[in-house]
């Protein structure tokens, strides 16, 4: 995020944030994970393809009998998606889509074979799709995005591990997404998250925290 808590501008160009040493550090927390996961508002802003970039870290997911790429999940509440996103036609995991109980039936008319739709309650409810995806052997989630997302899954007290990179340049527009929105978050002045690590990386800098007892746990 921009110092002053921005995950992008309000520009149609994509706000780059990161820099070359963390893009590869998200390519091997990726490598690491069982399924990644954005919203659908990201999905429609950024056209993410969320393929682990590394030839090396993909030949190491394979010879562990794992697919080369994670499982890609996201979830919707309007079903306003594009089949033809890099989402659902890049790499060759299988793609999950939590939608609500109401656009279920649309869905998968939409989507056809090109992902699994899974009822995610109405509204849908991340907690009923973290234990979904538990039910279907992911036993590491990544959450990417965007800011809606991040504030579902603290806030319901789901994450294990932030892992936040602050970029040195500010926004400044309040109409631009946040890295997270109003919350009831576990976390506040009386019940303080963990700092477990703190990392520069050229201009960047990144910080970790423990959310929850299984931080650091295979």
């Amino acid at each position: 995020m921009s110092i002053d808590g921005y995950v992008d501008d309000t520009t149609e160009e994509r706000l780059l944030l990161s820099n070359d040493a963390d893009f590869d550090r998200v390519d091997e927390v990726r490598a690491q994970c069982d399924a990644i996961l954005v919203g659908a508002g990201t999905i429609r802003q950024d056209n993410p393809r969320l393929l682990v970039r590394s030839a090396t870290r993909r030949a190491e997911r394979i010879a562990r009998g794992e697919d080369p790429d994670p499982v890609k999940v996201t979830v919707t509440g309007s079903c306003h998606l594009d089949p033809g996103a890099s989402f659902f036609t890049t790499g060759e995991s299988a793609k999950l889509v939590y939608c609500a109980t109401s656009t279920v039936d649309e869905a998968r008319k939409l989507l056809d074979d090109r992902a699994t739709v899974v009822d995610g309650g109405d509204p849908v409810d991340v907690r009923r799709v973290s234990a979904d995806l538990g039910a279907r052997g992911i036993r590491r989630l990544m959450v990417e995005g965007g800011g809606h997302m991040h504030t579902q899954f603290l806030a319901a007290g789901l994450a294990d591990e932030l892992q936040l990179v602050v970029a040195p340049f500010f926004v400044g527009d309040s109409r631009a997404p946040r890295f997270v929105y109003d919350g009831d978050f576990p976390w506040s002045s009386g019940n303080r998250a963990t700092l477990a690590e703190v990392r520069p990386m050229g201009d960047v800098v990144l910080l970790r925290y423990a959310l929850s007892e299984r931080f650091g746990r295979p």
